[in-house]
């Protein structure tokens, strides 16, 4: 056995400078009868040429060319307002959703027409669907047209699409007018004049004289539509503004077949119903020899006389059609009158891919 023996004196001062970690061999021990070195290096100290870092007391100097190069600091990125953030967000969100130009209105605060996906939700989280929720967001959005003809008088729907008054309608509503008049739903009146006409699609643009800040509708993506979806229908029926009804789409791509003769148009708007064909059968009155045929959203929400160009709304509050044509039972006797569940409506991209020709004064002009 080995023993350790250890004269006294020797090694009291323990050696303060471990194994250099780059030269892999320890450091020599420093005579304890020595000044400490400096806690700092002199400007002017060298070591064969190689200047050495600062050092705390208690610990060896490193050479310069063995330290950690210091990392350059990184740039901070732009600090963003609360404007710059919210924006960042909201446009990812609506591109995610397909909504991104919703997604802008809503920072923006701009009121315009919107070409959206039946994605973007107008109603609240949770409130999809909620036909009170989709009452009270979209029925701003929906006036009643009222157009003096030379023998009688017609009354319709129209959605606004733009804060300065543009309010789209059915061709049939204001065919033959005179005058115009729109009423809000706070019941503020504006006389209206015809911008453009298409009685190929029976719709129309109209325009109301000193508007602004109205709340214009957004427009959904009725390609999205599908059997069965919940729908809501706002309208001014016999002329009572805001009506709501609720249903769900009952078919797709009807073809529906309407008047575009005129005079025919007047005969026919102060007897009730708009005259239509469908599956080879005419309903409320005769169309006449001039008439045209569209792809129409089908629905069981309750339409009446006056719906005609207002408008179908999806659960998520976007716009997906403007009510057309609604098969009424009147003719017969008053206890027939009403809706029988047999709806249609314009579908919105229809609409949407018109409103240029529309703006430009339509296809009859």
């Amino acid at each position: 056995m080995t023993e350790s023996i250890r004269r006294d004196g020797e090694y009291e001062t323990p050696n303060p400078y471990p194994a250099n970690p780059y030269q892999g061999n320890p450091v020599s021990p420093v005579n304890p009868e020595w000044p400490p070195p400096p806690a700092y290096r002199p400007a002017d100290a060298y070591d064969g040429g190689t200047a050495l870092l600062p050092r705390t007391p208690g610990t060896p100097e490193v050479p310069e060319a063995f330290a950690q190069p210091a990392q350059e600091p990184r740039k901070r990125a732009k600090a963003k307002g609360p404007f710059s953030l919210l924006a960042a967000v909201a446009i990812v969100a609506a591109a995610i959703g397909g909504g991104t130009a919703y997604g802008i209105q809503e920072l923006t605060g701009r009121n315009e027409t919107v070409a959206s996906s039946t994605t973007t939700s107008v109603v609240p989280t949770g409130k999809t669907g909620d036909v009170a929720t989709i009452a009270a967001a979209v029925s701003p959005s929906v006036v009643e047209v009222s157009a003096t003809l030379s023998g009688g008088a017609s009354t319709g729907s129209g959605v606004i699409i733009s804060s300065d008054g543009e309010i789209v309608t059915n061709n049939h509503v204001i065919a033959g007018a005179s005058s115009i008049k729109v009423t809000t739903s706070d019941g503020t009146s504006y006389t209206a004049r015809v911008v453009g006409t298409d009685s190929k699609k029976d719709l129309a643009l109209v325009k109301l004289e000193n508007a602004s800040g109205l709340k214009a509708a957004t427009l959904g993506n009725s390609d999205g539509v599908q059997v069965g979806d919940t729908v809501v229908a706002i309208g001014s029926p016999e002329g009572l503004t805001g009506t709501v009804t609720s249903g769900i789409v009952s078919a797709l791509d009807r073809d529906v077949t309407v008047s575009t003769d005129e005079s025919r148009q007047q005969q026919q708007q102060g007897g009730g119903g708009w005259p239509f064909e469908f599956g080879g059968r005419e309903f409320n009155g005769d169309t006449g020899s001039s008439t045209t045929t569209y792809k129409a959203i089908q629905t069981d929400a309750s339409l009446n006389p006056g719906n005609s160009g207002g408008a179908l709304i999806d659960a998520n509050g976007n716009i997906i059609g403007i009510n057309s044509a609604m098969y009424s039972a009147a003719a017969e006797s008053s206890s027939d009158a009403g809706s029988v569940g047999l709806g249609f409506a314009i579908p919105i991209n229809t609409v949407k891919a018109d409103l240029a020709t529309l703006r430009a004064g339509g296809s009859d002009s």
